[in-house]
């Protein structure tokens, strides 16, 4: 009996009609349930791609993946007899009768996946077979065939192609602006689909992996096809995790084993639908980190389990210290008659028989790993901050040791005489420091002064200014009682990284290495970094607007320019805006509209003051002696509209300053500069290389608490000395 609900303004009694949804609406649902955002949709097409056997995957990304998402593969391809249904729903070749879910052993098995992202972008699809003598394309929209162009058939159409399929998903969420406006920025959504593919990568040593955005000359993630499991973890998250790595086995069997070449192929497992089978590489009690991270894998699928998260997290509580935290990578092989995998639209969960008893059994092998490899815990330590290093006691070769028991009483007699400062242990060149800030240099000692603020006329009045300008520089924090800024204050604290902070906080700059890109080089102490000075800077502009939360100095503008011409400039110069249902003046005046009622507020709290007749009188002031990119004005308030979760406070808060961070980045540009260089353009940029050197960088070593997510792509070690002498004594 279905329930029914009346309506709350009408006072009759009649029950509301049941109306059979539009199919449309229902397929959209459904869609909403499979994709929530390019990093599930990427994580399916993977799937596709292994099942399908490709030995070599890659991936394309532009804008985090909503303007465009292309996965291509070396499998077995799609006949062409299959591409008339192979977007609609519940097509699929793995699976036939209900029976068959009780043994299913590849990722998908719903035939929802490709129907899904239909309903919500333009997907393409070129595929080609061994047995077929070219590549044939098609392109789908809402579940059916649709023509690649007005006028065109809807038919697959020959084309050019290798074996083996490529996908292409374009305009993300293009039909659904609330889900697209629900997203992070391009650089988290980026930051996801990495995060998926490193998880398969580890798991699937075997199958090569390549991830770049398009239009970049390099990959942001390769991974060769005759990897193993250790070797893999080593290359995608670094040496620190894989030199403590223990590998642990475990079994039904009542065999705990910790031998790296044990088999675990699934074909070995018993007929016992309740035998199980598990390999996994877990870090030991030398390895310290401040969030866990669990790869799980079952029956080869990327699944979570809070259950099997809290059981690990009980082995590690008596081994490490409070609050730390290990990496586990797991591999757990159930008899698929055991598993059901049909419990979550993503696939996300997999419920299985005995689940106490073999998480039990599994803790219980990590624990007895655990104990075996870690009698003691080991340290790594230097014995000087400042880069020297002793020659400790047990480094002396067997030789020397040899003939010092050899020397006569006379002899020690007469070396206790020698003089204390030439006992002491000399300081090897390769663990010297070449820095400090005690050496003066001939340019320190003359005012340097902003080009793009000095005429040939007043050189001397403006050095006079930045001088005095320098004692006020110090960024206060603003006194503010609210809990939503409270709890972003905490936050930004609590994810500070401490050794990354610390290299920032006393780093020497080294120079800019490419000012598009935004690389620069740092040195501190024995070791040279490469580090994402645009990265870095948001980070810092995000935490300064924290800091200074309603009590902002302001930019003013002079003449004001007019909020809607702004707003124009950039939704005509943005492309994506072409496949909206609103039309561009449509779009103009919503976000005009929603800038203007909250003027109010972006002034009391940000200083974004706007007059009453739409004018833009100033912007906050983040930092001093800095000043951003007007040309990115037009962009940042185009983009306050969509991009700002104006209905929550926190997260209002939030995405502005991001937003603002973001308006504030050197080398953000939105509209591109012309291609001849003029003496305009070549001011401007001696002007940021400038603003970067001599503001931003000191501005980081003060204020930034960095976090450990510029560890993965935005902060890499690019020499260490040490090193290097090891190298020249080897030639």
């Amino acid at each position: 009996m279905a329930a029914v609900v009346a309506s709350s303004t009408d006072n009759s009694t009649e029950p509301l009609p049941i109306r059979r949804l539009q199919e449309s609406l229902i397929n959209r649902i459904a869609a909403g349930e499979i994709i929530h955002r390019p990093a599930s949709a990427l994580k399916e097409l993977i799937e596709n791609s292994l099942d399908a056997g490709g030995s070599s995957i890659r991936i394309t990304v532009k804008d985090g993946g909503m303007k465009l998402l292309q996965i291509q593969d070396n499998g077995c391809g799609i006949r062409k007899a299959d591409l008339h249904i192979l977007a609609e729903r519940f097509t699929t070749s793995k699976l036939s009768t209900f029976m068959d879910l009780s043994h299913i052993r590849t990722y998908g098995f719903r035939g929802e996946a490709l129907a899904s992202i239909s309903h919500v972008a333009h997907l393409s699809v070129v595929t080609k077979t061994k047995s077929e003598s070219c590549a044939w394309k098609a392109c789908y929209s809402e579940g059916l065939l649709a023509a690649p162009k007005p006028g065109q058939t809807v038919e697959p159409k020959p084309t050019a192609g290798n074996d083996g399929t490529t996908i292409t998903i374009e305009d993300l969420f293009y039909n659904t602006p609330i889900r697209l406006s629900a997203l992070k920025s391009t650089s988290e959504e980026y930051s996801r689909i990495l995060d998926v593919l490193t998880k398969y990568a580890i798991h699937n040593p075997k199958v090569a992996f390549v991830c770049k955005k398009a239009g970049s000359p390099s990959p942001d993630l390769s991974t060769p096809s005759t990897s193993e499991i250790p070797n893999t973890i080593r290359l995608l998250y670094g040496h620190t995790v894989a030199k403590e790595l223990v590998s642990v086995t475990a079994s039904s069997k009542n065999r705990d084993k910790s031998d790296e070449d044990e088999s675990m192929e699934t074909d070995e497992l018993d007929d016992d639908p309740e035998s199980w089978r598990c390999e996994a590489h877990i870090t030991n009690a030398n390895y310290q980190a401040k969030k866990m991270v669990l790869l799980l894998f079952i029956n080869h699928r990327l699944v979570e389990s809070s259950r099997m998260k809290r059981a690990f997290e009980a082995v590690y509580n008596g081994i490490l210290a409070k609050g730390a935290l290990p990496f586990i990578y797991l591999s757990l092989e159930i008899d698929p008659r055991s598993v059901d995998v049909n419990v979550h639209p993503t696939k996300r969960e997999v419920h299985f028989l005995n689940e106490e008893a073999i998480i039990e059994k599994i803790s219980d092998a990590f624990q007895k790993a655990l104990t075996v490899q870690n009698h003691s815990r080991t340290f790594e330590y230097q014995t000087l901050l400042t880069g020297g290093i002793a020659d400790p006691e047990h480094q002396i070769s067997k030789k020397r040791k040899g003939k010092e028991r050899e020397v006569s009483d006379d002899k020690e007699e007469e070396s206790s005489n020698v003089s204390e400062s030439d006992s002491k242990k000399k300081t090897l060149s390769q663990h010297k420091v070449r820095t400090s800030l005690k050496d003066r240099t001939l340019d320190s000692m003359f005012p340097i002064v902003n080009p793009a603020q000095v005429s040939k006329s007043s050189t001397h009045g403006h050095q006079k200014d930045f001088l005095s300008t320098l004692k006020s520089r110090d960024v206060k924090e603003s006194e503010c009682n609210l809990t939503s800024v409270v709890n972003l204050r905490q936050k930004t604290t609590k994810g500070k990284h401490r050794h990354l902070t610390e290299i920032l906080e006393k780093h020497t700059f080294v120079g800019i290495v490419d000012l598009p890109r935004s690389l620069s080089l740092i040195q501190h102490s024995t070791n040279l970094y490469l580090v994402n000075h645009g990265s870095l800077a948001e980070e810092l502009f995000y935490q300064l607007g924290i800091r200074q939360f309603g009590n902002f100095s302001r930019l003013k503008l002079e003449p004001s320019p007019p909020l809607r011409i702004l707003i124009e400039v950039a939704v005509n110069a943005e492309d994506s805006t072409e496949t909206s249902t609103l039309s561009k003046p449509q779009i103009v005046d919503r976000i005009f509209n929603i800038i203007m009622s909250r003027r109010e507020m972006l002034a009391e709290y940000f200083s974004l003051c706007i007059s009453d007749q739409g004018l833009v009188e100033s912007l906050p002031l983040l930092l001093r002696d800095y000043t951003p990119n007007l040309n990115n004005l037009p962009s940042f308030l185009m983009r306050l509209g969509p991009q700002v979760d104006w209905t929550l406070e926190a997260e209002c808060f939030d995405s502005f300053l991001r937003e603002l961070a973001y308006f504030y980045t050197p080398g953000a540009s939105v509209i591109p500069a012309s291609t001849p260089v003029t003496d305009e353009e070549r001011a401007h940029e001696k002007a940021e290389r400038w603003q970067i050197q001599h503001v931003l960088f000191p501005a980081m070593r003060r204020y930034l608490a960095a976090p450990k997510s510029l560890l993965d792509r935005d902060v890499v070690q690019a020499a260490s000395l040490p090193e290097l002498y090891k190298v020249f004594e080897r030639c």
